[in-house]
């Protein structure tokens, strides 16, 4: 057995999906607008895990998801992906917010090849079941959950099949209606398990049972749960069995500009009905068997700029960029007003409440207005940078508040950073830094530059307050950038990128 803290992975990894197959369990991510996406993670004991493969390195060429049209596809993008395996072959199906599509992939293997086709219809937060007869099921939807049967090849929807309205939620009792459908046949009775928002109170877990498929259900919520004060709930996940028939269920909490963070859940089952936790209250220990317990895994975070680690902020155009292990050239082919709008960027998540990431940055090839540097990117972003100016080199920091409700989904931000601070330096090459503290009601990001007359970093103006807002819909992340404000074909180079756990 291990024993470890509920808080399986301490970064953004929101909506998981989970499943068994033989002792290794597989966990699907939402990673939105980047590139490469749908992130798929490996453990053998559900505390510990490691990346197994992206589903797609690219989703659809759009001038969206290209950031060609300036303004990108934030806060939209992949959602809340269903992973199963069935028959031998592994299958991950979910909708795009900007495309409007339902998508399908299919591989024998979990590294691939995964092979895309599209489900006609849109299903939001879908999730399949393969029954025992043979038939299949997709059950999806916000406020009102349908339970659509689909054809065998998962084209479509099966003309004639049950598509039907099974259960809703009430609309004058929820900030939140039901969403986030997880569904599975267990013993022989249909369990669906849902997040929803009751006024009154946080993110709460609910699940109904039925004998058949089609109904009737019924339920009640089953988690509702804080951990380390955040207030925020511990919601929106499926379940799994362990091989020596112990249940879990792995559901993420809102943990501000960290993002949405996976929190591992026991679950027993007392008269054919799921209890999660201690009567409903998620514990901050949990003991797991441990299928595997002299495995290495390697770590979900990196130096090295070719690890899966690291993601590009939307689909990139490889021939603007150099990218080896410890050298990154970004070249400039379009002009920008922010760094939301740079092509080419390449991030990483933070990882754990406290943690660095520091790079030397070469920019000597800039051309007269451009900025290239180091970003603390989400809705609110900060960033310390070099720009040319008048022929000179300045180090800068800026950041943006947003100037919509933090709560608004998708919107277009064309606003220029606020350049909060400013000095002339006699160099191209600079070595920057941000340190991450994102404990509760702190949130914040220090840059600091290296200074080579005294060897130590010094800290660069005042830190930046940091906040989690639905625009992205991302938990805050270390961004490498270069973008052009007067005339493109400027780059820069970053090199020997070290990121520390604090």
């Amino acid at each position: 057995m291990k024993t470890a803290s509920s808080y399986i992975i301490p970064a953004d990894f929101p909506d998981p999906d989970i499943i068994r197959v033989d002792d290794t369990y597989y966990m699907v991510s939402t990673t939105m607008h980047f590139m490469p996406g749908c992130v798929i993670l490996r453990s053998y004991n559900l505390v510990d895990w490691e990346h197994a493969t992206y589903v797609y390195d690219e989703l659809e060429e759009t001038s969206g998801q290209t950031l060609k049209d300036n303004k990108g596809v934030y806060g939209k993008g992949m959602w809340a992906a269903c992973l199963r395996y069935h028959n031998n072959k592994f299958y991950v199906s979910f909708v795009a917010n900007d495309t409007h599509k339902t998508y399908l992939y299919t591989a024998d293997k979990i590294e691939g090849p995964w092979h895309r086709s599209e489900i006609k219809g849109f299903y939001h937060d879908m999730s399949l079941l393969f029954d025992d007869d043979g038939r299949i099921y997709c059950v999806s939807g916000n406020m009102n959950i349908t339970l659509t049967e689909m054809e065998a090849d998962l084209s479509g929807p099966k003309a004639g099949g049950i598509n039907k309205v099974i259960i809703s939620d009430n609309p004058e009792n929820v900030i939140l209606g039901y969403e986030g459908s997880h569904i599975y046949k267990i013993n022989g009775k249909y369990y669906i398990f849902f997040i929803h928002m009751p006024k009154g109170k946080m993110r709460t877990q609910a699940c109904y049972v039925s004998d058949k498929i089609d109904g009737p259900y019924t339920g009640r919520d089953v988690l509702c749960s804080d951990l380390g004060g955040w207030k925020s709930g511990t919601a929106q996940g499926g379940i799994v069995q362990t091989p020596d028939g112990k249940w879990f269920s792995i559901v993420f909490q809102d943990h501000g500009a960290l993002g949405r963070i996976p929190v591992l859940v026991p679950v027993h089952f007392k008269n054919d009905f799921p209890v999660f936790g201690t009567d409903g209250i998620a514990p901050e220990k949990i003991e797991v068997p441990d299928n595997r317990p002299d495995y290495k895994y390697s770590p979900l975070y990196s130096n090295d700029f070719t690890n899966p680690a690291w993601q590009w902020n939307h689909i990139p155009n490889k021939q603007l960029i150099t990218r080896e292990p410890t050298l990154l050239t970004i070249k400039t082919d379009k002009i920008c007003k922010n760094v939301v709008q740079a092509a080419n960027t390449l991030t990483q998540r933070t990882f754990t409440e406290h943690c660095s990431g520091s790079v030397e940055i070469d920019v000597s090839k800039l051309n007269e207005g451009d900025i290239a540097g180091l970003c603390a990117l989400e809705g609110e972003y900060g960033l310390i940078g070099i720009k040319k100016e008048n022929g000179k080199y300045k180090l800068i920091t800026a950041e943006h508040k947003i100037s919509y409700s933090p709560w608004s989904m998708g919107v277009f931000d064309d606003e220029l950073p606020d350049i909060k601070s400013e000095k002339e330096i006699d160099c191209s090459k600079l070595r920057l830094k941000a340190s991450f503290n994102l404990e509760h009601n702190k949130e914040n990001v220090q840059f600091a530059y290296f200074d080579d007359k005294s060897g130590k970093y010094i800290d660069f103006r005042e830190a930046v307050k940091l906040r989690y807002t639905l625009d992205q819909f991302v938990g805050v992340r270390f961004a490498l950038f270069c973008y052009s404000t007067e005339k493109a074909g400027g780059s820069a180079t970053f090199k020997d990128f070290d990121f520390d756990i604090l």
